[in-house]
C-alpha cells in the first residue's frame, strides 16, 4: 500500500511538496522504535543532503536513527565521504548529528553477516526459467547484515533507474544485494547475464526481481520505502509505501521519465560517464544504457578521462579473465568456474551480445575506452583503446542523422530503439 505519493508530470517536484510528502509518510510512524534507513552511495543520483535532514527532522522521536550505506560489493566509504554523500560537516556530524549512526554494509565480512533462510535450487530453477543454467549452482543462502535485526523498522531511501541486472533499480534491491551477503549478489548477477543487459533494462517483470522478492520474504524487521524517480537534480516522482507496491509505482513512472526513444539504432556512440562513477566497475552504465540503441557492428566508446581503476574490489579477477560476451564463459566453463559469477557478470554486461564459436568471439558491438587506463591495459582487457585527448567532442555533437549519438551524462537514462511495425 502507498502511504504518500506525489508525482509531477513533466517538470520537479518543489521542495515543500517533498517535504510535505515524506512528512505524510513517515511522520509519527516510527515513534519509540530502533530505525535504519538504507541509502545509496555517490554512484546514484539523488538529493541525498536534502532528504536527510528532512528525514532526521522528522524522524525526530524514534529512539534509535541509523543510516547504513547499501554498499553492495562497492567499497567503504570514509567517514568524511559519508559526511560528504548526506551533506553533513564534520562539525555538524559532531554536534547536531552526533546522535545518527553512519554505517556502511561490509559484504564480505561473516561476522556482519546473518543467515536468514536459503532459497532452493528448485525454486530459482522456477524462477530462471528457460534462462536456467547448471551455473548458477544450487540452493542460495540468503546472507544479510545482522544489523537488520537490531532495528524495529527499515526504511529504504532511494531511487528508482532502468537497471542491467534486475530491469529497474530500488526497493528491495536495497537488501539483496544492497546490504546482503556475497552469494545473493553473485547469483542475482549471473542469472542477468544469462537473460542479458537488452531483454532486462528497463523491463519491469524479471527473474532476478523475483528473486530479489522472494529473498526479501525472509526479512522479519518491516520494510517502508520511500522510492523516488530523479531527473537531473531534482525529483520527478516521490512513493512512500511497502517496498513492493512504492517501488512499482516508482518503475511505472521511471519508464516515462527515463527512457529515450529512437526510431533507428546508432553506429558511433560516445557515452561520457561522469566522475562520480570512479571505477570501471560503475562506470560500465555508459556501455548498459547506451548498448540497446546501438546498431549491429556499431561501436561504443566509454569516454571518462577521469577514470584510472576497473574495480577497487574485483580488479583482480576482472584483469585475469578480461570483458566477453557469455558464450565465451559458459563453452569454457571449467577455466572460469573460480571466478566469482558476479565478477562474471559484470565482465559479459561490459561486452554486451555476441558468439564465441571455434575459439573466435564475435561481440555485437565494439566497445572501446577512453580513460587513463593504458593502451596495454585494455588489451589485456579485451577491449578497444582511444586516447581520451585525441576526442574532439564538438565533433560529436548534433549527428543524430549521421548515425552518431553523443551522450554528455551517460549511466541512468536509457536509450532504446522503437520496434518496427
Amino acid at each position: 500500500m502507498i502511504t504518500a505519493q506525489a508525482v509531477s508530470d513533466h517538470g520537479l517536484l518543489d521542495e515543500k511538496t517533498i517535504r510535505n510528502t515524506l512528512a505524510a509518510g513517515l511522520e509519527g510512524e516510527f515513534s519509540g522504535q530502533k530505525v535504519l534507513v538504507l541509502i545509496p552511495d555517490h554512484t546514484r543520483t539523488i538529493p541525498l543532503p536534502q532528504l536527510f535532514r528532512y528525514v532526521v527532522e522528522l524522524l525526530h522521536d524514534a529512539r534509535q536513527l541509523d543510516f547504513m550505506v547499501a554498499l553492495g560489493t562497492h567499497p567503504a566509504l570514509s567517514g568524511e565521504e559519508l559526511n560528504r554523500l548526506v551533506g553533513i560537516s564534520a562539525e555538524e556530524r559532531a554536534t547536531v548529528y552526533k546522535h545518527i549512526g553512519l554505517l556502511n554494509h561490509a559484504w564480505d565480512s561473516p561476522d556482519a553477516l546473518t543467515q536468514l533462510g536459503v532459497l532452493p535450487k528448485a525454486q530459482i530453477q522456477t524462477i530462471a526459467g528457460d534462462v536456467w543454467h547448471y551455473t548458477l549452482g544450487g540452493d542460495v543462502p540468503v546472507n544479510i547484515n545482522r544489523a537488520v535485526l537490531d532495528y524495529d523498522h527499515i526504511l529504504i531511501l532511494g531511487p528508482t533507474f532502468p537497471h542491467e541486472v534486475v530491469g529497474f533499480s530500488g526497493g528491495a534491491k536495497y537488501l539483496f544485494p544492497g546490504i546482503s551477503g556475497p552469494e545473493m549478489i553473485n547469483v542475482t548477477h549471473w542469472l542477468g547475464a544469462l537473460v542479458g543487459v537488452i531483454d532486462t533494462i528497463g523491463v519491469k517483470d524479471t527473474a532476478m526481481r523475483r528473486m530479489i522478492h522472494a529473498a526479501a520474504e525472509h526479512v522479519p524487521t518491516p520494510v517502508t520505502l520511500v522510492s523516488m524517480v530523479v531527473v537531473g537534480k531534482g525529483l520527478a516522482g516521490i512513493f512512500v509505501g511497502d517496498h513492493v507496491t512504492a517501488w512499482e509505482a516508482a518503475a511505472d513512472l521511471s519508464s516515462q521519465r527515463h527512457i529515450l526513444w529512437y526510431d533507428k539504432p546508432f553506429q558511433r556512440v560516445l557515452s561520457w560517464a561522469p566522475p562520480m562513477y570512479d571505477e570501471l566497475w560503475t562506470a560500465g552504465k555508459a556501455m548498459y544504457k547506451l548498448d540497446p540503441v546501438v546498431a549491429d557492428g556499431g561501436q561504443v566508446i566509454i569516454y571518462a578521462p577521469h577514470l584510472d581503476v576497473v574495480s577497487h574490489v574485483h580488479g583482480k579477477y576482472i584483469y585475469e579473465i578480461g570483458y566477453h560476451v557469455l558464450e565465451y564463459f559458459l563453452k569454457q566453463w571449467d577455466k572460469f568456474k573460480h571466478i566469482p559469477l558476479g565478477v562474471l557478470a559484470h565482465s559479459t554486461h561490459v561486452r554486451g551480445a555476441g558468439r564465441y564459436e571455434n575459439g573466435i568471439e564475435y561481440p555485437r558491438v565494439d566497445v572501446t575506452l577512453a580513460t587513463k587506463l593504458p593502451p596495454e591495459d585494455c588489451a589485456q582487457l579485451a577491449l578497444g583503446y582511444q586516447d581520451p585527448a585525441t576526442i574532439d567532442l564538438d565533433a560529436w555533437k548534433d549527428r543524430e542523422d549521421e548515425g552518431i549519438l553523443f551522450v554528455p551524462k551517460a549511466g541512468e537514462m536509457l536509450y532504446r530503439v522503437r520496434k518496427s511495425e
